[in-house]
């Protein structure tokens, strides 16, 4: 058992040392039994005694004062990927382009990774490629591609400007919602994406987004209209909130309020930039 409790410490520093301790990753008590709380510099290791427990545990970024929960799995593979020392994001898709860690990695068409200027300051995040995404293996296209691109010139954005991903890479069948466990293994994809990138604005598009980005368990109406902040590889990133481009074809009534969320953003992002 000592044995087994000092390889979870060794390992757990190399993973501190990456995420440099303030990275947001949703995992999961049944997958993830043993885990860490990184506060004032020291390690407590925790065995779970009841590992069926589906009770999520967060790390909350955008608490003040919140203490840090970082998941450390019993799985030793976690430590030892090779994207994690990846040093640009086409040498990291490269490594993950072929990830089946989920079910539906083996009923892709195509891994959807991202798109867009790799040094943007601004990173658009969506929810899962949809159907036309996974046949071209890019971020929205299709009818809602099309109005997001419109959306972005209307704020004097070009496509190739920002950079547009999702958090997951690959279709859920037939548009499902992403599950727990596929959610657990794709985002720390997403948080290394971010991690290349540095930007300083996140535009979440759609409630999942939001919601798992900021750990908050609200209506997109409660998260938009105000900016959150996450910490990314030591740097503070502002995030705002808005409608998902498929639903404002469901529902064109939502277009005022994204026009005024955008128009925000590129506020925000003047400021930044000057």
């Amino acid at each position: 058992m000592e044995k087994d409790i000092n390889n979870i410490i060794e390992e757990s520093v190399k993973y501190l040392k990456y995420w440099n301790s303030n990275k947001k990753i949703p995992l999961y008590k049944n997958d993830f039994k043993n885990y860490i709380e990184p506060e004032d510099n020291q390690i407590t290791i925790h065995i779970e005694n009841n590992p069926d427990s589906s009770e999520e545990i967060y790390h909350n970024d955008n608490m003040e004062n919140q203490k840090i929960d970082t998941i450390v799995s019993d799985k030793q593979e976690l430590f030892l990927e090779n994207w994690a020392s990846c040093e640009n994001l086409t040498v990291f898709e490269n490594e993950i382009c072929k990830c089946t860690k989920c079910a539906i990695g083996n009923t892709r068409i195509k891994f959807v990774f991202g798109t867009g200027n790799p040094e943007s300051k601004v990173v658009l995040v969506g929810e899962a490629p949809g159907a036309d995404e996974d046949k071209e293996g890019k971020p929205f296209v299709g009818r809602a591609g099309k109005l997001l691109t419109d959306i972005l010139k209307a704020i004097n954005f070009s496509r190739d400007e920002v950079y547009i991903c999702n958090i997951l890479k690959c279709r859920p069948p037939e548009n499902r919602n992403p599950e727990p466990q596929e959610i657990s293994n794709c985002i720390p994809y997403l948080f290394k994406q971010l991690s290349l990138i540095k930007p300083d604005l996140i535009l979440a598009l759609g409630s999942f987004a939001a919601q798992n980005l900021l750990n908050l368990n609200l209506s997109l109406g409660k998260m938009r209209g105000k900016f959150y902040e996450i910490i990314i590889s030591d740097k503070t990133v502002k995030v705002l909130v808005t409608y998902h481009p498929a639903a404002l074809l469901r529902n064109p009534k939502w277009k005022y309020d994204t026009w005024e969320d955008v128009k925000m953003l590129r506020k925000e992002y003047d400021k930044i930039s000057k």
